[in-house]
């Protein structure tokens, strides 16, 4: 069974640099696990890796998509597993770089959409979405079914959503469905995160965000504007990106801005933390420099000639 490493942990940790060695090591790839990396023009706020990074090491779903298509966690089960068995075919290892957790479930543990899908009941919770608004949506999924309500969030609107239509069409919990649905797969996902002191991820994060503005993280939003995208679409509702929209249509000013996306990157940061400490397959390494990257790297290669002696 051919392993896919994945490197995980939260924003602002370094992810991309440790798959970048490990890569460089392991003569593998990179698959971006990030569900905002996909999207072509949004560079900066998403901290996709530097073209000098990415003429080093050869990069999967990055610039994949325009900003008005749709994605979800099972396309990318799907053509990350496709990448992943080339690599393979290639004798080249995959290294799944990434924080979006969902999407890492799903290429891990898998996920399918294969329940029909009842535009009824979808405009019916819309309305009373709209109406009443999130918590009442999710209070209704803790009734029908707790198992996922306790998986999610009642801002993540659309999961709930999902979760409540496939309950009243099928009779079943959505996490049902999930369970039948097997994969035959020759993989084995060895998962690594890197954990940094709080104060001090925090502080990567602040000063990221200082190095977005003046990378010109501003006139990269105009410039998305300018093409003709909507302000409404899902890639744009990200921390950085909506923050700027409010500031361009005069809600906020240009300090309120700025501590309104450090903020909301350290929010962003914790649901991360909190999201992948549920995993207790995930092997977590304690740094507290970047210096230590390259000590990650050296402890990931022996984990995975053990874990490959154990099989």
């Amino acid at each position: 069974m051919r392993q896919v490493i994945c490197v995980v942990g939260p924003t602002c940790s370094g992810k991309t640099e440790v798959g970048i060695q490990l890569s460089e090591k392991l003569n593998g790839e990179i698959i971006s696990g990030d569900s905002r990396q996909i999207f072509k023009y949004l560079d900066i706020g998403t901290a996709k890796p530097t073209s000098e990074q990415r003429e080093k090491i050869k990069h999967h779903l990055i610039d994949f998509l325009n900003p008005d298509e749709n994605f979800n966690a099972s396309q990318f089960e799907k053509i990350a597993i496709e990448i992943s068995e080339d690599l393979i075919k290639k004798n080249k290892q995959s290294v799944v770089v990434g924080g979006s957790g969902l999407y890492l479930k799903a290429l891990i543990d898998g996920i399918t959409e294969s329940v029909v899908l009842n535009e009824d009941l979808r405009e019916k919770f819309l309305e009373e979405r709209n109406k009443f608004g999130n918590e009442y949506l999710y209070s209704k999924l803790k009734e029908v079914d707790p198992e996922s309500a306790e998986k999610m969030l009642p801002q993540n609107w659309k999961r709930v959503m999902r979760a409540l239509e496939v309950y009243y069409s099928t009779g079943k919990p959505i996490w049902e469905h999930h369970k039948e649905y097997e994969r035959n797969l020759n993989l084995k996902f060895l998962q690594f995160g890197i954990n940094w002191e709080r104060e001090i991820l925090y502080k990567r994060i602040e000063d990221r965000v200082d190095n977005m503005i003046s990378l010109g993280l501003i006139d990269e939003v105009k410039n998305i504007l300018k093409m003709g995208y909507s302000t409404e679409l899902n890639s744009l509702n990200t921390v950085g990106y909506k923050e700027v929209i409010e500031y361009l249509n005069g809600r906020y000013s240009f300090e309120k801005m700025i501590e309104l996306i450090k903020r909301n990157t350290r929010r962003f940061a914790k649901r991360q933390l909190t999201w992948f400490r549920r995993d207790k397959r995930i092997k977590w390494f304690d740094i507290k420099s970047e210096n230590e990257f390259e000590n990650i790297v050296e402890k990931i290669v022996p984990e995975m000639k053990e874990d490959n002696s154990n099989e």
